[in-house]
Formats: structure tokens, C-alpha cells, sequence
């Protein structure tokens, strides 16, 4: 080693040092599963891709072996579009689903349409067209509340409909009812957007490969969540129907959503998706939701409202106990005028966080009682 060298790695070590931890690892909080940290395998991951150089903008080898990943789970005609986050996959997928006055069919309290600050429509140009859903799922016959007047060139065009899996409110939709919609939106000439945000979860909820309630359902595009099941950052648009589904790459650059340094988006999915670490991942954050379920059921004055189906909880307690228990545990209110509030758990929630929750809640309500 030079001098030069030597003086460079002293203050390489020195600028190291200066970085300090800026909170305490022990507080836990269950407003997101967006505020775990990122899974060790993933770390690892990132770490093995970091040496050396690869060519940018996702022409790199990593990115290039991550189509093979997503085809093994989605089929054979499967392509996959790395992005940066959540709400810019769903604008680059809708975008490549409609025309310029095409609109999309969604839930009212669909993440496209309440959480996206007006993306979809901002960005992207596209109209939404929403329909209630007291459990934020859509059937054909809530479809057609918004499906109708194509040829009238007064109204945006319904072409395309929009699900979530999960939905915003926790539930999930089976295979059979996936393919009931697609089947009744492309009788009608509209394609079918799966906003997969916790597709993880879904999957290791139903117990199905996701194939079966995405391909082989009729989707033709989907956005693959990651950030949420243990990623640093990244989402995929997965194109399922090429025939139908063109232009990515172009609506992905002019959506400012194409990463020059793509391969450390492209090897977490690698890591996550090759091996069973995404549904370790899923299944564990699901069971600790169905833990906290069990034990706020038996503490009076919780009142459960949602059928717990993957990773979040939906309750509704007295507003000053949820107040007071918000200066404890970070969580959101759902519903300012009922009171309605959401637990989401992680892939890093553990049994002793829960516990120590449950009795939080239970403390509180004695202090109200």
C-alpha cells in the first residue's frame, strides 16, 4: 500500500465513523410496514452487487438474469420493469393500459385513488372512475356502475379496471373472483391492472403461487411490491399479456421511474424471489397480525371492524386511548369521523412486540375506564 492509499483508507475510516445512529432500534411502531428496515439476505445482496462496474440503465447482468425470476413465478411470457417505488409502478403500468382518453375503473378507496396524492391522474393523464366497495373489493356487477359510454366522446372512456391485492382494507381476492373480473373487463374490451403492492402477502395468505391469481387469471399487468416485504427500495411492472401491454420502457424513462444504477434494485428482487424469502418474509408478518387479532379480542373496549386476512388489523377504540397510545406506538387513524384505526405488521415484527402492544392497549383503556 502507497501512503497515498494509506491516507485515503484513514480518511475514508475517519468519514465512516462521523455517520451515528440517529434512533433507538427497540421502539417498534405498526403505522406501515414501510418502517422495517431492510432484510439482512437483502443487505447481502446489495453488498454482492456493489463491486466492480456494470453497465447503467438496466442493461446490467443482474437485471438481465431478474426476467428469468419473475417468469419462473409468472409464466414464461412474463416481463419485468424494476421502478423506484410503489405509486410510480401503477402510473408507468396504467399509463401503458390507456389511450389518452381512456379511464380507469377502481375502488373508492382504492391506493390509486386516496394515497397517490393524484398521480394516476396528475401524472399519468388518466381519469379514474370510482365505485364504493364496503370492503374495497370489486365484482363484476360494481364494475359496471362505471362501464358504459365508450362511444361517448363527453365522458373518458372506461378501457381499463384496477384491483388491489391486498386491497387497502385488508382483503383479499381469491383466484376465482380475480378471473371473474378479468373475464367480464375483457368481454367489454377493458384490460385488467393488479396494484400488487403486498402481493406477497396475498399469496402467502391464499396459500396459491401468485401465477394463479394474476396470469393465469387474466391480468395483464401488475405492479410487484417490494419495499414492503423487506426491500430498501424498488417496485416491477410486470407486463403479463406482451400482446397488449406495450411501451414500457419508454412510459418507465418518461415517468422518471428508470434507475441508472439498476442492478441494486434488480439483485434485491433476485435475492427476495429466488428462494423462499419472500414468503418467510409474508407468512411471518401475516401470523403477527393474526396474533395481534387474538389478542385484542379478548381485551374489552376493542372493536375489531375487518376480517384480518394478511398483515393488517383495522380497530376501533375510544379516540383518547388511541391518542394516548399514538405517543407509544406509531399508528395511523383509517377513519377520522368513526375513530377507526390500522396496525399493520413486518417481516421484522416480532412475538414480544405484540405482547408488549396488547398490553399498551389494554393499560390505556384501563386508564380511560
Amino acid at each position: 500500500m502507497t501512503p497515498r492509499d494509506a491516507r485515503t483508507d484513514a480518511r475514508t475510516d475517519a468519514r465512516a465513523t462521523d455517520a451515528q445512529r440517529r434512533h433507538d432500534p427497540a421502539v417498534r411502531g405498526f403505522a406501515s410496514d414501510n418502517y422495517a428496515g431492510i432484510h439482512p439476505e437483502i443487505l447481502a445482496a446489495i453488498a454482492l452487487a456493489n463491486d466492480g462496474h456494470q453497465i447503467a440503465y438496466g442493461e446490467d447482468q443482474y437485471t438481465e438474469h431478474l426476467q428469468s425470476v419473475f417468469k419462473k413465478h409468472f409464466g414464461e411470457q412474463a416481463e419485468a420493469y424494476p421502478v423506484f417505488n410503489g405509486t410510480g409502478a401503477n402510473v408507468v403500468a396504467l399509463q401503458a393500459l390507456l389511450p389518452r382518453w381512456g379511464a380507469v375503473i377502481a375502488a373508492q378507496s382504492a391506493h390509486i385513488n386516496v394515497d397517490e396524492c393524484g398521480a394516476p391522474e396528475k401524472v399519468a393523464g388518466i381519469k379514474l372512475l370510482t365505485v364504493p366497495s364496503l370492503d374495497g373489493k370489486l365484482t363484476p356487477e360494481l364494475i359496471d356502475q362505471q362501464a358504459w359510454g365508450w362511444d361517448d366522446e363527453h365522458r373518458a372512456a372506461p378501457l381499463a379496471v384496477s384491483i388491489a391485492q391486498n386491497t387497502e382494507l385488508g382483503t383479499l381476492y381469491t383466484a376465482e373472483e380475480v378471473r371473474a373480473i378479468c373475464e367480464h373487463a375483457h368481454e367489454r374490451g377493458m384490460l385488467v391492472h393488479m396494484d400488487g403492492s403486498r402481493l406477497a402477502n396475498a399469496a402467502a395468505s391464499l396459500g396459491r403461487p401468485f401465477r394463479e391469481f394474476t396470469t393465469d387469471a387474466g391480468v395483464d399487468v401488475l405492479s410487484y411490491g417490494g419495499t414492503k416485504n423487506g426491500l430498501l427500495l424498488g417496485e416491477v411492472v410486470v407486463v403479463l399479456n406482451p400482446e397488449k401491454v406495450r411501451n414500457i420502457k419508454y412510459l418507465r424513462k418518461m415517468s422518471m421511474q428508470l434507475a441508472s444504477k439498476m442492478r441494486f434494485v434488480s439483485v434485491q428482487f433476485e435475492a427476495l424471489l429466488t428462494g423462499d424469502l419472500w414468503l418467510r418474509n409474508a407468512g411471518h408478518a401475516n401470523a403477527m397480525a393474526k396474533r395481534l387479532e387474538a389478542a385484542v379480542k379478548a381485551i374489552e373496549g376493542v372493536t375489531l371492524v375487518r376480517p384480518v386476512e394478511a398483515n393488517a388489523v383495522f380497530a376501533i377504540l375510544p379516540r383518547e386511548v388511541s391518542e394516548r397510545l399514538q405517543k407509544r406506538y406509531r399508528f395511523y387513524f383509517w377513519n377520522e369521523h368513526t375513530g377507526e384505526v390500522r396496525w399493520m405488521t413486518s417481516f421484522d415484527t416480532t412475538e414480544a412486540d405484540i405482547d408488549a402492544f396488547a398490553a399498551a392497549i389494554a393499560e390505556e383503556l384501563g386508564r380511560a375506564a
